[in-house]
Order: structure tokens, then sequence, then C-alpha cells
């Protein structure tokens, strides 16, 4: 099956909350990803940082940090430090430190990126962002 209509259906079992349903779909999409474009393919970029984001809502924040990290630290290499994409890793990685209680390194990301929004969006910030409030 492609890797489009297993990510659609790992998305579903997510929204759902079914977690380990959509885990098993997202380390599919990610594999069948890297084997079709490549390790730095921001399509392969995306699924991991949506992987990471099921091991995040399963407990598994180690798992999810070491994931975000590498999202994070590709994107910026790939994409630039001001891409949203690069943006949303970072975003991302900051809610999985904040819930492990890293709060100062979660506040560093958090500021960066809000700072980032502002300079790159400008007055329209609060309107425009797409990085009003983190989950927690």
């Amino acid at each position: 099956m492609a890797p489009l209509v297993l990510n659609g259906m790992a998305l579903v079992y997510f929204e759902q909350g079914q977690w380990k349903e959509a885990e098993a779909l997202y380390l599919v999409v990610v594999e069948k990803r890297k084997q079709l474009l490549g390790d730095d393919h921001p399509d392969t970029l995306r699924s991991m940082g949506n992987l990471a984001a099921t091991y995040r809502k399963q407990g598994q924040r180690k798992e999810a940090e070491a994931l975000q990290v590498v999202v994070m630290e590709k994107s910026k290499q790939l994409l630039g430090d001001d891409h949203p994409e690069t943006l949303t890793s970072m975003g991302n990685l900051a809610v999985t430190y904040w819930n492990q209680g890293q709060r100062k390194e979660a506040e560093a990301l958090e500021v960066a990126v809000m700072e980032k929004c502002k300079r790159l969006l400008g007055d329209d910030y609060d309107r425009l962002s797409p990085y009003p409030t983190y989950e927690r």
C-alpha cells in the first residue's frame, strides 16, 4: 500500500487515540518513505515527526525525544532555521521536553520559536502563527 494511504490511515488512528495502531502504521510509513525518498526528504521527516508524536502520546518520551531531535536537526540543515516545518519540529520537541520536566530546555525552544514567528510574521504574529499555544 502507498505511504500516502498508510499515513492517512495512521492519522485516523492517531486522532481516535488508538496509539498502538497509529504507531504500527507510522513505522511502516517511515520505512517506506526512507526507501522511496531517502532519509532527508521533507515527507520522510514529517512522517518521523508523526511517529514521534505517537510515541509521546503513549508516554514513550525518550523515544519521542530521540526522534524529534533528529527531525529538528535535519529540518534546520535541509530547510533552514526559519522554515515552518523546522519551527514545528522545534515546538514539538519543546512539548516533549516540557512533559519530561525539562522546563529550561522547553522554554528555550518555545521562546526561539515565538521570536522567529514574530520576526517572520510581524504584527500579524498573534493572528497568523500556528504556534499560539502548545499542547501540554
